[in-house]
């Protein structure tokens, strides 16, 4: 996947400058956005009496996602309000993107050892990787909606390390499918129920994806990459099913035998687990094409 985002980044640009958004840069209170502080601030505790800022990023990445492990799973958690997008997080339930990105933003904030990790400050680093260009107006298209966009964008800031490539013969997906998983189930997300107005606005994002390449490592040659994914990887589910590429996403982990395994927010278990090994886990679903990979990269 390359990262050539010109014409999106226009687009967008045009949807704000036109007036297409209706509010002014406004951000929900805490009590809103910021779920569960108790369990939060036990893992900042845990961190703190352990350490972990002084651990390779990897490693970190590990011991935080550990922690939230036996997370509920819960979909949704991003559809807070009507109208005003806000950072947000949420420790009583997570859903796939919310697992990686929360775990992504903790061990990113402890990167700053003289920076408080108060909820506010992780909300900063979750708004930083969330939304385009790492910055929310309070605006719903601000959000990044589709894990290849996520990857690109945060490629492009430096946030992570796109590996894809590197893995072994790709195919590309660019011209044979449509991206058009939200404008089609629109209702089922709050903020275009309440504002079907915002659907042109999103059509407009996703037909701009549909341009950009698309290269995913199929299935058969995963088995010959896992030597060269590390502990903390992203790992994006392709899949065969229409309206999106991604379907599911979570992080690679090494168990105590070194084999490489993925944790992720399972609708299936409910839960936060550490699954099987990866190629496995592909080979369950029938709809499962491959992956995509980056690598995160501890903040300059």
């Amino acid at each position: 996947m390359r990262t050539t985002r010109r014409t999106l980044l226009k687009s967008t640009t045009a949807l704000l400058l036109s007036g297409t958004y209706s509010h002014a840069a406004q951000h929900l209170p805490l009590a809103t956005t910021f779920i569960g502080q108790a369990k939060y601030q036990r893992l900042i505790q845990k961190a703190a009496d352990e350490s972990w800022h002084r651990l390779p990023f990897p490693q970190r990445l590990t011991r935080i996602a550990r922690q939230l492990e036996g997370t509920p799973y819960a979909s949704f958690t991003l559809e807070i309000h009507d109208s005003i997008e806000s950072p947000s997080v949420n420790f009583d339930g997570l859903d796939c993107w919310t697992f990686f990105e929360t775990v992504l933003a903790i061990a990113r904030l402890l990167s700053h050892p003289k920076t408080p990790p108060t909820p506010a400050n992780l909300l900063a680093e979750i708004e930083h990787t969330r939304y385009r260009h790492g910055t929310c107006h309070g605006h719903y298209l601000d959000r990044i909606h589709y894990l290849d966009e996520w990857f690109t964008d945060n490629a492009r800031r430096g946030v992570v390390q796109i590996l894809t490539p590197r893995l072994g013969p790709n195919t590309s997906l660019q011209g044979k499918r449509r991206i058009d998983e939200m404008t089609v189930l629109w209702k089922g997300y709050r903020y275009l129920k309440h504002n079907p107005s915002l659907l042109p606005g999103m059509r407009a994002i996703e037909v701009e994806l549909e341009k950009q390449p698309f290269d995913y490592l199929p299935t058969q040659h995963v088995p010959a990459a896992e030597p060269l994914l590390q502990d903390g990887d992203i790992i994006g589910i392709v899949t065969h099913k229409d309206n999106v590429y991604c379907s599911h996403v979570g992080l690679a982990l090494r168990d105590e035998s070194g084999t490489l395994r993925l944790m992720h927010a399972s609708s299936t278990h409910k839960k936060v687990l550490l699954d099987s090994r990866l190629t496995d886990y592909l080979k369950k679903f029938k709809t499962h094409a491959g992956i995509i990979a980056a690598r995160p990269l501890p903040p300059r």
